[in-house]
Formats: structure tokens, sequence, C-alpha cells
């Protein structure tokens, strides 16, 4: 495996359209559907940069900047922006396209983070990435910020995770008596 791969080598493209089925009331798609779109194209960049296995380890950000229409088509971009040791962080692009009118927004941002796995499903090492493009530039620029505030928010999710109750809520009487007992 050679130590280092251009973004590019792992741009994902995909565009959909968007049925009745993918809105809510609103008559906007669903964030949660575009969630998961968003989830699938970050995982084929990690999978084409890494050439391995890949589970998503969290997903930093979705920022949704442009609700998304019935109307519309929806396109994803995805790459590798990042690399540790074995993760990889992804960004993703969505812009939608008025399929009458040709208007096109940046619909939604958002940042994934995913862990190449060897055959024993343990965490293996990726090439590094070496952007090209000004957009790839800046996000590799900027990666580092976000890395470290990734695991300030680890430390914080595991702290959280220390007291929350795992009880069935039936059981939530019986934990407030032994509170007091």
């Amino acid at each position: 495996m050679k130590d280092y791969k251009f973004c590019k080598e792992s741009r994902v493209m995909r565009t959909s359209r968007v049925f009745p089925n993918d809105v809510n009331n609103h008559n906007t798609l669903f964030g949660g559907r575009l969630m998961s779109d968003i989830d699938q194209v970050a995982s084929i960049s990690a999978a084409k940069h890494s050439r391995r296995d890949c589970v998503t380890a969290s997903t930093d950000s979705v920022d949704f900047l442009h609700p998304i229409r019935p109307t519309d088509s929806v396109y994803f971009e995805s790459y590798v922006t990042w690399t540790g040791t074995s993760s990889m962080e992804v960004f993703v692009k969505v812009i939608s396209e008025n399929l009458k009118t040709g208007e096109r927004k940046v619909a939604a941002t958002a940042l994934l983070t995913f862990v190449a796995l060897d055959e024993h499903n343990r965490p293996a090492a990726v090439p590094r990435v070496v952007p090209e493009t000004i957009e790839e530039t800046k996000l590799h620029e900027t990666a580092s910020e976000r890395a470290m505030a990734r695991s300030v928010r680890k430390k914080e999710s595991k702290a959280l995770a220390s007291f929350i109750s795992m009880n069935d809520p039936w059981d939530y009487r019986l934990e407030l008596m032994s509170n007091y007992m």
C-alpha cells in the first residue's frame, strides 16, 4: 500500500431524486433520510481511500442549510479530507437543484469520521491524504482542530454515558426509591 493518496481518489458522486415517501409534513426531504444517504456515500469514500472495511466512528456535523423539496434533485459529493493512524475524516456536500429552473444551492454539509478495520476487526493503518484543490486544502488545513474537538467530545460522551440509566422505564420507581434508602 502506498503511504499517501489524493483526495480525488476517494471522491464519490451520486445524484438522486426526491420522491413523495422521502418528505415530511413540511413537504421537504426528511433529515434522517438525508443523513442516511450522507453516511452511505461517506462510507464508500472511506473504503476507497483505505481499501478496507470501515465503520462510522462519528458523525461530527450535519448542517442543514436549505430545505430540499420534491421539485429538486439531490447531488452528494464526498471525499476523505484528513487521516489519522486508522481514522479518516470524510466531507460530504449536498447540492439541491430545482429540476424546472436549474437553480442550485448547497443544501447541506457534513463531516464524518470512519475507522478502517483489519481482518480481525481491529483498527488498521490508512494512507495519509494529499489535497489538491482550494476546497480540499481548506478542509485539510482545518482538520486537526476538528480532530482535537472530536477527541474532547468523545471523552465528554463517555463521561456522560456513565450516568445514563440502562434500566427499563418501569424500573424507574425502584431506582428513585434506592436513592432515598
